[in-house]
């Protein structure tokens, strides 16, 4: 027997399911019923700022808690400029606009990721191209991009195309993958090497930073969400940062149904979208951006307490931050070994039977019937991490146990 036959039946003999529910009951204790995936946490300004707004009357898209939410996310990320929006989806859709794409075009993107990335992509008439994810980011990977450049890409005088399809590349839309963030600088420079519009998708990473600096901030074009899962919610919502400001006013007129200012006329002076931020959400934001600091040190107590208790568990590895950032760890993983892919469904079952509110990643995109032509590179490591990938509850209002 070969020495790897004999280490796969080594480990396949120590990987027990009752040893991973047993890690995550001594990270969160016992469940007193089922304990969420990702619950909002409503602990400071919500209910006063709510009960302001509604006796302002100004519940719908224009009110002051609107502008205040979006100075106050300029000052949480450094970004030069915040435009509120509907939701994430709406957000990333317009920083595609914003960004020059065109139907016809196409726009690289992992094929790991929530489906809101890729459908903001066909929102423009353009079509999806997928790209590879890292292990250590479990976002897109530099490599695997410039790999897949270098073999379909040329510069011509209208842009960089795709030889195979004779399409334009329009944008290469990196996603932080629960919150992890990916190697900005090396995709940031394959995109300026091609020519190619960088669309940073933020959604999951309020909080985040990399090389020091906010996620979404170094940014041409940025979008976060405030879903109800999100670290910050405003209920719905999301917003587009920018460190351009003629890029900035051009996304608030865009997202405001192209409206002209006038203290009475109707007049619009383009095909814009009704994806204002309504007055009453944002008031639920501002209150929750007051917390945000106190959110993000209980999520990282929280990962703190996974990984500790992983660090033994055999077949089973903790993803952790990469190396030089440091993640909001909206959701927290594991990973199973590959020998043990086969069992993340057993292992889903368990613990969700114990009182774990746990989930798979999203299921890859060129595996759904729209986007199944798509053109895409090797996805291998994307199709691992998919087979082996497990969220664990990650509210912050989880108190992990002290051992």
């Amino acid at each position: 027997m070969s020495e790897v036959m004999v280490d796969s039946v080594v480990a396949s003999s120590d990987f027990k399911l009752e040893t991973i529910v047993d890690a995550v009951r001594r990270a969160v204790g016992t469940p007193n019923g089922v304990l969420g995936l990702h619950e909002p946490v409503f602990a400071g300004n919500e209910i006063a700022y709510l009960e302001e707004c509604i006796k302002s009357t100004f519940v719908s898209s224009v009110g002051p808690f609107v502008d205040r939410f979006e100075r106050m996310l300029e000052q949480v990320t450094g970004a030069k400029r915040a435009v509120a929006v509907v939701n994430g989806t709406a957000a990333l859709h317009a920083c595609f606009r914003l960004a020059g794409v065109e139907p016809g075009d196409e726009v690289i993107s992992p094929a790991l990721t929530f489906i809101a990335t890729t459908n903001a992509i066909a929102y423009c008439g353009a079509t999806p191209h997928f790209v590879d994810s890292s292990l250590e980011t479990l976002g897109m990977d530099a490599r695997a991009l410039a790999v897949r450049l270098d073999a379909i890409a040329q510069r011509t005088a209208t842009g960089t195309i795709n030889r195979e399809t004779g399409r334009r590349i329009a944008a290469i839309s990196p996603m932080h993958t629960f919150g992890h963030p990916v190697a900005l600088d090396e995709i940031a420079a394959i995109a300026h090497e091609w020519g190619i519009a960088l669309v940073e998708d933020a959604a999951e990473s309020l909080g985040s930073t990399y090389k020091g600096h906010a996620v979404g901030s170094q940014a041409r074009l940025a979008a976060l969400s405030f879903n109800g899962n999100k670290i910050v919610t405003t209920g719905g919502g999301g917003a587009i940062l920018t460190n351009d400001e003629e890029l900035g006013r051009r996304a608030k007129h865009l997202t405001t149904t192209a409206k002209l200012p006038h203290k009475w006329a109707f007049v619009h002076d383009e095909i814009g979208f009704n994806y204002r931020l309504p007055n009453l959400n944002a008031a639920l934001g501002c209150a929750q951006l007051e917390q945000l600091d106190g959110f993000l040190a209980s999520k990282r107590q929280l990962a703190a307490a996974y990984e500790r208790v992983f660090a033994g568990v055999p077949g089973v590895r903790f993803s952790r931050e990469p190396a030089g950032t440091t993640s909001n760890y909206w959701l927290n993983a594991v990973l199973l070994d590959e020998a043990h892919a086969e069992r993340r469904d057993d292992v889903l079952t368990a613990l969700n039977e114990a009182g774990f509110g746990a989930r798979p990643a999203w299921t890859l995109m060129h595996r759904l019937p729209m986007f199944a032509q798509s053109p895409r590179g090797d996805l291998s490591t994307a199709e691992s991490i998919e087979r082996r990938l497990i969220n664990l509850p990650s509210s912050a209002s989880i108190r992990p146990r002290d051992e």
